[in-house]
């Protein structure tokens, strides 16, 4: 080919071209920002325990209300709990709510609690919440059955 038979100029064609390359800058960008983000703020990379810290705060909202039956159902990830009672009578509701009022580090039923931040590993995600102002909680989630339990170390958040 020679300089006499090359092809028109397609504006059009490098103005696409320039777009695409462009908008896939901008992609990639926002998608390291978003992902570095999510795990500086303690959400995990891109944000993926939002929805596990969603399931803890409800929990602990139900606590926060004393509707103890309904949050002993999200801790055992069961809504039907009353159906069969004799399923979870190692932990029956009546210590549950000792639990998490009287013998509870803050000694008191729930009355304010924020979700801080959470960790993930290999069976589910660690979750730390303030409750009543300052005493920490963690609680874990079972990726496996979708439960909540204690768990026996304190999450630290931050780097």
């Amino acid at each position: 080919m020679t300089l006499l038979n090359a092809p028109e100029f397609d504006e059009q064609k490098e103005n696409r071209k320039r777009n695409i390359l462009v908008g896939s800058g901008i992609t990639a960008a926002l998608l390291v920002v978003i992902a570095v983000a999510g795990f500086l703020m303690g959400h995990g990379w891109f944000f993926m325990n939002l929805p596990v810290e969603h399931k803890v705060s409800g929990f602990l909202s139900a606590l926060q209300a004393k509707d103890y039956s309904k949050a002993y159902g999200i801790f055992y990830n069961d809504a039907d709990w009353q159906q069969h009672p004799q399923k979870y009578k190692d932990y029956p509701l009546q210590r549950f709510t000792e639990d998490f009022t009287t013998e509870s580090n803050w000694k008191a039923p729930v009355s304010s609690f924020h979700v801080g931040c959470s960790k993930r590993d290999n069976s589910g995600t660690a979750v730390a919440a303030t409750v009543n102002g300052s005493t920490n909680l963690t609680l874990k989630y079972q990726r496996a059955d979708g439960t909540l339990s204690f768990f026996p170390f304190d999450l630290s958040c931050g780097l």
